[in-house]
């Protein structure tokens, strides 16, 4: 296979979007699918659906030189990179739709040699479902050649990138490459050393599904411990902060922050596709997703407990609802979980939202007569208990001064630590 000019980037997402656009940059003709007609049309016209730093630029760029353009069609391309949601069911198995969709749209531009990658955080063998789904409407073509049949590769790559930094660490971070084959591999190594200055470590594609699994899932695990940690401190009566702070002056131990739970879409769901897999033998990881999922509903009732001797018309300020600091990803955040749960408890009292990265209330908080959207400052202005769920810098900066009187529920240490 000649080298690869022209990539068709399946899902113009959080990672769809950075990926086309790094591409787009470094010289390949790139079209972005995605099933959003607004995300299309944005795109067209050089700008960018969502935050993250740099992206604005990289997108404006690559679509005013013509290497980069969105459709709402699959075309024919030499590569294909799968970037579409993987959400799990309500009896938390992986949700396959997606991929399946995206795979649909691929078959019928097959002709041999293509290269198709699978980029979507994945379940072990989600890979090979993908090419059995192309494979059955494809007969004509084969993994192996079997047969003279026309060979289509197959590559399972994931992400790897912190959302805030996306366009730095798709350049700078180690790239795991798994192929189905060992040509698939090589081919799928090629496509990303066109942008990636990082290693590019190869495998085969289920252990590419796995260790992305196992990254998320270690951290899941350390967070669960700081987590716990919260949970105990309080009852014993102790400032789990000081507790973090002092044990990591210990040379080998680095204890993590505790917060009002995990979001994303990566560490709150990865670990339950390894349960999925193994689950008599993915214990230790069951039990910190079980830890971390419990934490919302622990800091709501430590903010019921703040509300106990307050006035019913007491106000609450919830400052943040994104997944993590300094951005606008809302994706299975425990913010929103919190502030909902919240708002339905206690229609009686006003919700006042500060969430300084986003310009509209969520789904899940819009319509609702005691929630508002507002400023940080106006937020603690109005309210006699101000909630702390996100640690932004618009959120640390808070003074002092501005909570003097009012009762601090704070998840992240962000202003209290």
């Amino acid at each position: 296979m000649t080298a690869i000019e022209t990539v068709a980037v399946i899902g113009l997402g959080y990672i769809g979007l950075p990926t086309a656009a790094i591409l787009a940059t470094n010289g390949i003709n790139v079209v972005g699918v995605d099933v959003n007609q607004h995300t299309v049309d944005a795109v067209n016209r050089g700008e960018v659906p969502f935050v993250e730093p740099d992206l604005a630029v990289h997108v404006a760029g690559a679509v005013s030189q013509g290497h980069l353009k969105a459709a709402i069609d699959t075309p024919a391309a030499q590569a294909y990179i799968v970037a579409v949601p993987t959400p799990f069911r309500a009896d938390r198995t992986a949700d396959l739709s997606y991929i399946e969709a995206a795979a649909r749209g691929i078959a019928p531009q097959l002709q041999g040699g293509e290269l198709v990658i699978l980029e979507s955080t994945s379940p072990p063998r989600a890979t090979r479902h993908m090419a059995d789904v192309i494979l059955a409407l494809r007969p004509d073509l084969s993994l192996d050649g079997a047969n003279d049949a026309p060979v289509v590769h197959f590559a399972h790559c994931p992400e790897r990138v912190l959302p805030g930094r996306v366009m730095i660490e798709l350049v700078t971070n180690d790239r795991i490459v798994g192929g189905i084959t060992a040509e698939a591999a090589t081919l799928a190594k090629d496509l990303y050393a066109v942008f990636c200055q990082g290693e590019i470590l190869i495998t085969d594609d289920v252990t590419a599904e796995m260790a992305k699994l196992v990254e998320n899932s270690y951290r899941d695990v350390n967070i669960a411990f700081a987590n716990e940690l919260s949970v105990i401190s309080e009852k014993v009566g102790i400032d789990v902060w000081e507790l973090i702070r002092l044990a990591n002056h210990h040379p080998r131990v680095n204890i993590l922050q505790p917060g009002p739970g995990v979001g994303g879409h990566c560490i709150a769901v990865d670990p339950w596709f390894i349960v999925a897999a193994a689950p008599e033998e993915a214990r230790l990881i069951r039990t910190a997703r079980e830890v971390n999922d419990a934490k919302p509903e622990w800091v709501f009732q430590q903010i019921l407990s703040a509300l106990e001797t307050l006035p019913a018309t007491a106000e609450v300020a919830v400052l943040g609802l994104a997944f993590k600091a300094n951005i606008d990803d809302l994706r299975e955040s425990p913010a929103i979980e919190i502030a909902v749960h919240l708002a339905e408890a206690m229609q009686g009292r006003k919700i006042n939202i500060a969430e300084p990265h986003i310009e509209q209330l969520p789904r899940q908080l819009a319509g609702r007569s005691n929630v508002e959207l507002m400023s940080i400052e106006e937020s603690i202005k109005r309210s006699d208990v101000v909630v702390v769920l996100v640690d932004h810098d618009d959120v640390k900066a808070v003074s002092s001064d501005s909570l003097a009187g009012k009762t601090v529920v704070d998840t992240r240490g962000a202003i209290l630590a």
